[in-house]
């Protein structure tokens, strides 16, 4: 994957997707280490490019690149010669003239991701992409899932809430059903795209048809950034049909995990109980992301291994 390009999950088959995930399980090591840093990238620049407020992905972007010892570069909108009219391309292009190894980048507008890195040498991750797809979320996600079930393949994933504006529950799809899960969608019917199916994915307006039996339940954030008006009739209207608490849970098989990708809107998508407790893995979804990207930026941008280095 030296010099490749990472857009989205569609683009990836299955044995790709398996070496990243194996990849980030020894990536993990590194972060229970007094040190936790190994020369891995020294030398090597990565900039994140963020045209979109984020809190977990640039954060653990930056982290991973400081771990393994690259310099990382966070680009500021707000100070850069976007503000000054320069166009978005003229931007990369200007970037990709100071030579960096990787580039990272975010954007509201879907396709953005795809552009600069048709005018950029230096490989360009994708951290989500307007409503099109967030694919390092969905390998740490399937991180998180494989090592609380020990496998992806036949497992049942319910993704609920707003399908239909949601990049990450689109990189999951891809994700989990090209690793063999069974995945089910539900929500309010004007939150599920048309012909949802061809995906290969089950859709549902009850939720608790969809819960019945699954080993993983992930509910989506309400997007209010993102929406216009007449989604749903009230967020309390959502929160009591598609809000996820104990008592709808226990539709799920008993061993089910919980995962959301945050910011969680608490009391909406899930109770409060829930969002701190077992049997939710949010917490573990935010560490595996540091391992999860990590992996990605020595798989694109690095040589060595690190568990060779001290």
């Amino acid at each position: 994957m030296i010099g490749q390009d990472l857009l989205g999950i569609e683009s990836l088959d299955r044995e790709r997707i398996e070496l990243i995930l194996e990849t980030a399980e020894k990536m993990q090591e590194i972060g229970t280490r007094d040190v936790k840093k190994v020369p891995t990238l020294r030398g090597r620049t990565v900039v994140n490019l963020f045209f979109e407020p984020s809190t977990r992905t640039q954060t653990s972007f930056e982290i991973a690149g400081k771990r393994l010892a690259a310099d990382v570069v966070n680009f500021s909108v707000s100070s850069s010669s976007l503000s000054k009219a320069e166009s978005l391309l003229d931007t990369a292009k200007t970037l990709d003239a100071m030579d960096p190894d990787a580039v990272i980048v975010r954007h509201k507008v879907a396709g953005v991701p795809q552009r600069i890195a048709d005018v950029l040498d230096a490989p360009v991750i994708n951290a989500g992409d307007g409503a099109h797809e967030h694919p390092t979320q969905a390998l740490l996600d399937m991180l998180t899932v494989y090592q609380e079930k020990g496998r992806i393949e036949g497992l049942s994933v319910a993704i609920i809430g707003d399908i239909a504006h949601s990049r990450v529950a689109r990189s999951n799809i891809y994700g989990f059903t090209r690793l063999g899960a069974e995945v089910r969608v539900a929500g309010p019917p004007t939150m599920l795209p048309p012909q949802v199916d061809v995906l290969g994915v089950k859709a549902y307006t009850s939720l608790r048809e969809a819960l019945d039996g699954v080993d993983v339940v992930m509910a989506l954030r309400i997007q209010n950034e993102r929406l216009g008006g007449g989604i749903f009739p009230s967020v309390r209207e959502y929160s009591s049909t598609f809000g996820l608490d104990r008592a709808k849970l226990r539709f799920a098989r008993p061993d089910a995990i919980v995962m959301h990708p945050g910011p969680v809107n608490r009391g909406v998508e899930l109770s409060h109980d829930l969002a701190d407790h077992r049997p939710s893995v949010i917490l573990d979804q935010v560490r595996n992301g540091v391992a999860l990207r990590m992996a990605l930026l020595y798989l694109i941008a690095g040589r060595d291994f690190p568990q060779d280095q001290e």
